[in-house]
């Protein structure tokens, strides 16, 4: 008789059906990656009494910069935060006064009478990435988050009750009831639950800064204002944004091949070359706007744009769901760590309020999935308005 294959989700499915659920009150969390949605998931779980333990790839809380100015919106991210009792906190750290955009004529950098992108809501301050997640971070019990813990796998334990096996890169590994992929766009758990990965969607952002802008660069600093500035012509476009302490991120954005360097032959560590590419593609614009690009001194920073299928969906795998990028990437335009958190918020109030992981996972599911997949169609309308695909 020939060998019956089943997949794991089946197998899953079965070993939980032949074993009790557990209940979420003494059940072992396990969160892949220490972003905003797993630290606020953690934070929400831990304000309820629940146990909860946070595995991070990277070696410390200040491994790598996190990245530039978020604008969180009142119905999604702060929301979460209010959940985690930390919104006086956020507030206290917040540039409400940054969150306006100005729009400028490519050809001679006057400012256009026009709106910036479609807003979420007339109350999205901005914060620095970096000081968010230091305040979530700073709100866990000590020893939550456990530092250089990469996991690279995670499987079901088919010789015990249905639970999951956390494999870290390491060699060790860790058992789980619950096993939350909050891993971002690459995740290692996303597989235990859908096999699609992340495309390139056409589009490349060159990322370059400017510290201190205001005192080094005042005119610079002028053209952007107190919050974003954007100017587009066709299939590219220039964004700076205002971040803390006075630094300034620029974003050159335009649509091309994923490998447009190679065919341009131009070496992404060569800054001079990377320079000399970018204020080619903006011939005709105004002076004082290659002057974002000419006068950079800290290199350039090439961030193709992937995105997950939309809408990403699966059938429930008991045991393990996820959150944020690793659920739902979309294109970087102000809804992503806001979905994220949020997330993460409802996922554990879900846990608090179900008596079983298997009935909160559910319950946290049929809501986020709906919920993400029109988001992520929302967020690609978004981008092709900044930057119409070829022949729109």
């Amino acid at each position: 008789m020939a060998e019956r294959r089943i997949s794991r989700r089946q197998l899953v499915t079965l070993l939980r059906a032949s074993n009790p659920m557990p209940s979420t009150a003494n059940a072992r969390i396990a969160i892949v990656g220490a972003g905003l949605g797993g630290l606020a998931c953690a934070r929400v779980l831990q304000r309820h009494g629940r146990s909860v333990t946070v595995y991070e790839r990277e070696a410390s809380a200040d491994a790598r910069p996190q990245g530039g100015s978020l604008d969180i919106h009142s119905g999604t991210g702060q929301a979460a935060l209010r959940a985690a009792g930390l919104i006086d906190e956020f507030r206290a750290l917040a540039r409400p006064e940054s969150q306006g955009w100005r729009i400028l004529d490519p050809a001679t950098a006057a400012v256009l009478p026009v709106p910036g992108p479609p807003s979420h809501d007339d109350d999205s301050p901005e914060i620095d990435r970096g000081q968010l997640r230091a305040l979530l971070l700073d709100s866990l019990a000590a020893d939550t988050v456990r530092w250089d813990r990469a996991v690279s796998a995670v499987t079901p334990q088919e010789d015990e009750d249905g639970t999951w096996r956390l494999l870290f890169e390491d060699g060790s590994t860790e058992a789980a009831d619950l096993v939350i992929g909050a891993d971002g766009a690459w995740s290692r758990v996303r597989p235990s639950v859908s096999q699609a990965a992340p495309a390139y969607n056409g589009v490349t952002f060159v990322e370059a800064g400017f510290p201190d802008c205001d005192a080094r660069h005042p005119s610079l600093a002028a053209l952007v204002g107190n919050g974003t500035m954007l100017a587009s012509t066709g299939d590219k476009a220039l964004l700076a944004q205002r971040n803390g302490q006075g630094h300034i991120r620029v974003y050159v954005a335009f649509r091309a091949p994923r490998d447009w360097h190679v065919g341009a032959g131009v070496s992404l560590d060569d800054a001079e070359a990377v320079r000399r590419y970018l204020v080619d593609l903006l011939k005709g614009w105004d002076r004082s706007l290659l002057d974002f690009v000419r006068r950079n001194e800290g290199g350039f920073i090439a961030r193709p744009v992937f995105v997950l299928p939309a809408p990403h969906t699966w059938e429930h795998v008991p045991g393990t769901t996820l959150l944020g990028d690793a659920a739902h990437l979309m294109p970087p335009v102000g809804l992503g760590a806001n979905l994220a958190m949020l997330d993460g918020t409802d996922l554990a109030r879900a846990l608090v309020a179900e008596s079983t992981v298997e009935d909160a996972v559910r319950a946290y599911e049929s809501v986020m999935l709906p919920r993400s997949a029109q988001a992520a169609l929302e967020c690609a309308k978004v981008l092709d308005d900044i930057l119409p695909p070829q022949g729109a």
